[in-house]
């Protein structure tokens, strides 16, 4: 009789089976570590193959957050040394795009803090977009993470060459109140369907290591794949001082990967992002790429210590990946 993972990997495989909970909890929970990574990275080169892509993101607007998320370092709420910024100028986020192109970086994301970009800072926002796309001549796809905003916006977005909007779920809805009360969950969903409904493609993951359950990292990756999300960022909390979350213990190494794993049995056919956290695996979270994740962020991640994208692609070519 197959074992859980390899019964379970041949039907997503042959009969694009959909996994229940209760079957992903069993994964979690499977004896043979090294069997369970393997059954994940057969099922991502069967059903979302060996392409990958590199992005990078930029801290468009930095601290002074209105939100009370209590893993963040740019919360207002907590004091974290973290020191509030203006919105970039235009003209340095074309540099940064320019460099995206020597570095064959294909995706680029502006980030901002706060509970969504409004005013003058959404039109530099805007601006900033137009002239990266200018710059770059199609050489580079943009993304967005503005915040909980709506469809106008949205559009707006679209039509300055944005093609992609990034918003976190964080969490499963039944552990979201514990880490956020300034805004909810429902708010998050309907952010993510204006940017659907506006023609914009979706980057959504969340953060482990909260303190959630696994059956709570479960319920967010079911929701992800009902979303019908394209790119999914799996954050590792890195503890920072000052927040809620300052004591908390750090995931260990094989916690992360079978999360990886259980999360491409959920999502086959989907992108599984490595983000920030991916260094606490160690050399420079190689093992994440045979573990079910094809894609990962390079660079500094807002807050936290990155890689280089020359490292980056480099390990990719080096697993087989293509670009």
């Amino acid at each position: 009789m197959e074992n859980i993972a390899s019964e379970l990997k041949r039907k997503i495989i042959e009969e694009s089976y959909v996994i229940s909970k209760k079957e992903a909890l069993e994964l979690y929970e499977y004896e043979n570590l090294q069997e369970l990574l393997d059954c994940a990275d057969e099922i991502r080169k069967k059903c979302a193959g060996s392409k990958s892509d590199v992005c990078s993101i930029i801290n468009a607007k930095q601290g002074a957050c209105s939100e009370n998320c209590s893993y963040c370092a740019q919360s207002a709420h907590w004091k974290t040394g973290c020191a509030a910024g203006k919105m970039i100028d235009p003209e340095w986020a074309c540099d940064q795009a320019k460099k995206c192109v020597e570095n064959k970086v294909k995706r680029l994301s502006l980030v901002t803090a706060g509970r969504g970009l409004g005013g003058k800072d959404f039109e530099t926002g805007i601006e900033c977009f137009r002239k990266m796309e200018e710059a770059t001549s199609g050489k580079v796809k943009f993304c967005a993470s503005f915040g909980i905003i709506g469809k106008d916006k949205m559009d707006e977005l679209k039509k300055c060459g944005v093609v992609r909007y990034h918003h976190n779920l964080e969490s499963g809805r039944n552990f979201y109140s514990k880490i956020c009360t300034t805004h909810s969950y429902d708010e998050r969903l309907e952010t993510i369907k204006a940017a659907k409904e506006a023609g914009l493609e979706i980057c959504s993951g969340g953060i482990i290591g909260l303190g959630e359950s696994r059956g709570d990292r479960i319920d967010m990756a079911v929701e992800l794949r009902n979303l019908g999300v394209h790119s999914v960022p799996i954050n590792v909390l890195n503890p920072i001082k000052g927040t809620p979350l300052e004591s908390m213990k750090i995931l260990d190494k094989e916690e992360i990967l079978r999360t990886i794993a259980v999360f491409r049995f959920i999502m086959p056919d989907q992108v599984i992002r490595c983000a920030a956290g991916r260094k606490s695996l160690g050399k420079n979270g190689r093992d994440a790429f045979m573990a079910g994740s094809n894609a990962l962020i390079s660079g500094d991640f807002l807050t936290v210590e990155g890689s280089t994208n020359e490292e980056d692609l480099r390990m990719l070519a080096e697993l087989g990946y293509e670009f």
